[in-house]
């Protein structure tokens, strides 16, 4: 029994696990500390805390579903989230630099939308 559960774990599940906690983790702090962060970006409290939570749900659905689809269906969403939350900090960086209020309403947008689209996908896939 020891050894089945063993070798189900690699180091892609081990990633995948990471990567979902690192998600709640973040949804933590953002929720813990919404008002400063928000602040700090330009972005209104409950944006915060609606990232905080779609961080939460998100990151959640991926630990918990870890077993039941296949690291393939894993490796292609999180490029693709990854992928999304790079071009859309580098978007909220531009518009920084140009003086735009607005950056930060949108890398936390996507981080308010992304995560629940990840799910809904992780939820739909094959299992596997």
């Amino acid at each position: 029994m020891v050894q089945a559960v063993a070798s189900r774990v690699t180091r892609r599940t081990v990633g995948v696990i990471g990567d979902g906690a690192f998600k709640v983790l973040l949804a933590v702090v953002y929720i813990a500390g919404a008002g400063p962060l928000g602040r700090l970006l330009g972005v209104s409290v409950w944006l915060m805390v609606a990232s905080g939570v779609a961080l939460l749900i998100g990151g959640g659905t991926e630990i918990g579903y870890t077993s039941s689809r296949s690291m393939r269906t894993y490796t292609k969403l999180m490029v693709a989230y990854d992928s999304g939350w790079v071009l859309t900090a580098l978007a909220g960086l531009l518009m920084a630099w140009r003086a735009s209020s607005a950056g930060g309403e949108v890398w936390m947008g996507y981080q308010a939308a992304a995560p629940m689209v990840f799910a809904a996908l992780l939820i739909a896939a094959d299992q596997g």
